[in-house]
This record gives structure tokens, C-alpha cells and sequence, in this order.
């Protein structure tokens, strides 16, 4: 199992197990992450699952896509390390990332 910790806005950090092959928005939602909301369920069409990568996690994450990034122009205080958590597949080489969520979803 893949170990991803989400920070929430008040810094109660929340360290979950993920099953790979599932997204970090899936795992947020099964383990009740405060302020994931993922109204699209993962559609990628709404821009409710934002969190911003952790420095450290930038590169091994990557980027965000095209249809990504118009969607996160829908989010609140979008930064360079802003994603979509719904887009983020996890995987063995993701072992140990780490997320913060904002304090508001848009």
C-alpha cells in the first residue's frame, strides 16, 4: 500500500494507505479528508478536490494536463504546485506524498 498524508489547513496532519491504481481524491473520500469534497466524483469537471503538492512531491507528480489546468482556473488561490487530487494516480514511486488541502474549494 501506497502511504499518502494530507495537511489540512490548520496543519492536523492525516496519513492514510492508499490502493494503487485508485487517485489520491479516491483515497481522500474513503478516508474522510476534511475539505475533499469531488462533487464530479472524479470527472475532472469541477474543481472541488484541489490540493497543492507538496514541494518535495512537485516533480514525481508532475504537472497537470490541459483540461486539468482550465479546471483548476475554477479553484481558489491556485499555485504552481495546485492540482486536482482526482487527477493524480497513485502508484509505488508515490509512496509517502504529501498533500495540503486549501482552505476552500471552488
Amino acid at each position: 500500500m501506497t502511504k499518502i498524508t494530507y495537511i489540512a489547513p490548520d496543519g492536523e496532519r492525516i496519513e492514510t494507505e492508499a490502493q494503487d491504481g485508485s487517485t489520491v481524491m479516491e483515497t481522500a473520500i474513503m478516508n474522510g479528508i476534511p475539505g475533499i469534497v469531488a462533487e464530479c466524483g472524479g470527472a475532472c469537471t469541477c474543481a472541488t478536490c484541489h490540493v497543492y503538492v507538496d514541494d518535495a512531491w512537485t516533480e514525481t507528480v508532475g504537472g497537470p494536463s490541459m483540461m486539468e489546468e482550465d479546471m483548476l482556473d475554477f479553484a481558489f488561490d491556485v499555485r504552481p504546485q495546485s492540482r486536482l487530487s482526482c487527477q493524480i494516480k497513485v502508484s509505488d514511486k508515490l509512496d509517502g506524498l504529501v498533500v495540503h488541502v486549501p482552505s476552500r474549494q471552488g
